[in-house]
């Protein structure tokens, strides 16, 4: 039966593959690659050169054409939805026709396949189509959020306190209040910009584990500003922007 193992491989830095990820990828037949357009080369090359480095020859690469989202639509969660059945449709083709029935199969996700990433759900798609027979394993990797912490020096959580891991669609409705320690992820419209908060200092990176990572830390009135300058002429100069943040309550003074 077809083997496909969705590899964690960190957020830009090769040096981030666990010893796990460096001994699966040596065993894969076929690595299945979203092609995302030009915009995106830079990281269907780390994802090469990863391939290069790690895997045994002969292995070929499988280009599975990225799929239309509807980014702008009112229901969410339909588009998505949409987005994942038409995700599992192109998945099916490339497994049925580009993988042999006894092959191994790996898709190189950034970070970690559990935090923020379709792959599992689109192969689960793939299985209740019924038209190709495959086993998935998961090989866990560093989360962005990981990176960003260590690039900071600063723990996610403070003592015996929780933390929430949040997007930034849901951060437009404003910060927890019964929270201290908030993540964010996936926030193209810089939500922590429009946040009125003065107790809230922000630990923010893009690119992080890449050579041209970009941090900016501090109190979040001092330095939304700088940050959603710095984030959009990243994204001029690059073509595409991937970041974090971490937003901490600061304690209140003892009167």
């Amino acid at each position: 039966m077809r083997s496909v193992y969705v590899i964690g491989i960190g957020s830009g830095d090769p040096e981030q593959l666990t010893l796990q990820a460096v001994r699966v990828l040596a065993g894969l037949d076929v690595v299945l690659v979203v092609d995302k357009g030009e915009a995106t080369a830079e990281l269907t090359e780390l994802r090469e050169s990863i391939c290069r480095t790690h895997i045994q020859p002969p292995y070929r690469l499988v280009a599975v054409p990225e799929q239309r989202r509807d980014r702008l639509a009112d229901n969410y969660a339909g588009a998505v939805v949409d987005w994942y059945d038409a995700r599992a449709a192109a998945f099916a083709d490339a497994l049925a026709d580009r993988v042999g029935p006894d092959e191994r199969a790996g898709i190189l996700v950034w970070g970690d396949p559990a935090l923020y990433d379709s792959t599992l759900r689109v192969l689960e798609r793939v299985r209740t189509r019924g038209t190709v027979e495959f086993r998935v394993e998961v090989v866990p990797g560093i989360t962005s959020l990981q990176t960003l912490a260590a690039a900071h020096r600063v723990t996610f959580t403070g003592v015996g306190s929780p933390v929430h891991v949040t997007t930034g669609r849901r951060l437009a409705a404003g910060m927890p209040a019964d929270l201290d320690d908030v993540l964010v992820m996936l926030d193209g419209g810089c939500a922590f910009a429009e946040l009125p908060d003065t107790d809230l200092d922000i630990h923010w990176g893009a690119y992080l584990g890449m050579p041209d990572q970009v941090l900016v830390s501090g109190d979040l009135q001092q330095c939304k500003a700088e940050i959603v300058a710095t984030r959009t002429a990243a994204r001029v100069r690059k073509g595409w922007v991937m970041d974090s943040y971490l937003l901490r309550r600061r304690p209140q003074a003892q009167g």
